[in-house]
């Protein structure tokens, strides 16, 4: 049996040995896709963007659904596509105009509702908490959504309802 090593000459490129990465799936590769909606979130909102696509996890979309019922995002939709790994969440920032006054101009400032973003309890540490020791955030004005066996709340509906559960993540 004999083989055959090819070599590339010089000025001329040996195409079958280049290696090329075939896109991954990021889907595939997230170990904490709530952390990551946040960080791509909270990216987004440093950038000033006004839309952002996210993976679509149940999770993420009861997160986007309670920042919409909060008044911190504007909107969001799912594309939903034959294919279940391509699905999306689609985002829209809700930002607020902030008059800034310089002593020879004077302009508008863009400004995001979503101050930061917070993980709480982590794949490798989870936070839980009774309904009595629910942090707040900033004295009432940051919301801190749980994870209960009612579904994902916000710290007011849990203490409302007597219940705690898994401290996901704070926003303000």
């Amino acid at each position: 049996m004999v083989s055959t090593l090819t070599t590339a000459q010089p000025g001329k490129q040996n195409n079958s040995n280049i290696y090329k990465p075939q896109a991954l799936s990021t889907r595939g590769l997230i170990n904490d896709s709530i952390g990551d909606m946040l960080t791509r979130i909270r990216n987004a909102c440093l950038a000033k963007k006004s839309t952002i696509s996210l993976p679509f996890t149940r999770i993420n979309q009861q997160i986007v659904q309670i920042l919409e019922k909060e008044g911190l995002i504007q909107s969001y939709q799912t594309s939903l596509t034959a294919e279940p790994y391509a699905q999306n969440i689609i985002v829209r920032f809700k930002y607020r105009s902030k008059a800034i006054y310089l002593g020879f101009r004077s302009g508008k400032k863009k400004e995001s509702c979503i101050t930061n973003l917070k993980r709480i309890s982590k794949p490798g540490l989870r936070i839980y908490s009774n309904a009595r020791e629910i942090p707040r955030i900033l004295g009432g004005t940051g919301i801190v959504i749980l994870s209960t066996p009612e579904g994902l709340l916000t710290d007011r509906e849990a203490r409302l309802r007597g219940i705690g559960g898994e401290l996901l993540c704070s926003v303000w």
